[in-house]
């Protein structure tokens, strides 16, 4: 990218910017702030959080609070995406891989874009809160503060961001078994776990293919010199590695057969790309890596959910 454009962007006055910018773009734009490609995981997690929740205390699986808990868990990660972005603006205006969106291009105002993000996330847990229960809304609370307060600013101090950050990224299930049940079991912390080591070699791979991008915005995801490699090593073999035995105990040997090599099938196509990935430290295969972390996820949720 060269600079003048960069530049141009950067000193456009919001408010002229929104002033030209026509109503169905500007929706297309909030929209684009929720990051709905992110979301549709996330309620992908709670839904099975939700659904096993339900089996596991014996309850009744009501659609219309699946609904409610699905939608307040959509409203506060959308917030939390938006504020993200109004917080680290300046930055993503400064990367190839986000310099084009909404609020780091200029086209919308800085200020309209925080209440929005605010009032999404209130909005989402005070409906958690109401609709579902309280500690629904807690998880999804201390996913956002924990997410906006303590992993966003770390990840320009220190490569343990990545760490911090994995800790709310995996609360959507957790967020779907508490608006189910009320309460948090074994077996909850089983698909919490899950979730947390998954998200080291996902991030990985996407860290290994922008590293040029989060260089020059001063991103300290990866560590600089020497040290880079064999943390990213670290970061995706070792998680794998876990991940492995964690998916197999929730899924026993007694289960039917589709689903029991199904996600032996899933855990090892998972490892083999991984494995390829830090033997070749690739643009591909990194590529690889992150397509096959995308895939691997909701159908290991989708048979764990199938089960039942």
């Amino acid at each position: 990218m060269s600079g003048k454009p960069l530049v141009t962007a950067l000193d456009t006055p919001p408010a002229a910017a929104n002033s030209r910018l026509p109503a169905f773009a500007m929706l297309s734009d909030y929209w684009a702030l929720t990051k709905p490609e992110v979301n549709f995981l996330i309620l992908i997690t709670t839904f099975a959080g939700f659904y096993l929740g339900c089996v596991n205390a014996g309850r009744h699986f009501s659609f219309f609070t699946l609904f409610n808990t699905l939608l307040g868990t959509l409203l506060v990660a959308s917030g939390t995406a938006t504020l993200n972005q109004y917080f680290e603006r300046k930055f993503d205006a400064q990367m190839r891989r986000t310099s084009r969106r909404p609020l780091a291009a200029g086209r919308l105002e800085p200020q309209r874009v925080l209440a929005f993000g605010i009032g999404l996330s209130l909005a989402g847990s005070i409906y958690l809160a109401v609709a579902t229960t309280m500690l629904a809304s807690l998880l999804a609370l201390l996913a956002l503060l924990s997410y906006l307060f303590l992993y966003t600013p770390l990840k320009r101090r220190t490569p343990l961001c990545v760490l911090v950050g994995a800790f709310p990224g995996a609360m959507p299930p957790l967020i779907g078994w508490a608006a189910a049940s009320g309460r948090l079991h074994m077996e909850a912390w089983l698909l919490y776990a899950t979730i947390f080591l998954w998200q080291f070699p996902h991030f990985m791979a996407i860290a290994w293919m922008y590293r040029e991008d989060y260089d020059r915005a001063g991103y300290l995801v990866l560590p600089k010199g020497s040290a880079r490699v064999a943390v990213v090593i670290l970061q995706t073999l070792l998680p794998l590695l876990v991940l492995v035995p964690i998916s197999f105990a929730q899924f026993p040997v007694l289960h039917p057969a589709i689903f029991y090599w199904g996600v032996r099938l899933l855990a090892v196509a998972f490892l083999y790309f991984g494995l390829e990935f830090v033997l070749q430290q690739s643009r591909g295969a990194a590529r690889r890596l992150l397509a096959a972390s995308i895939v691997y996820l909701p159908l290991l949720f989708v048979l764990r959910v199938a089960l039942h």
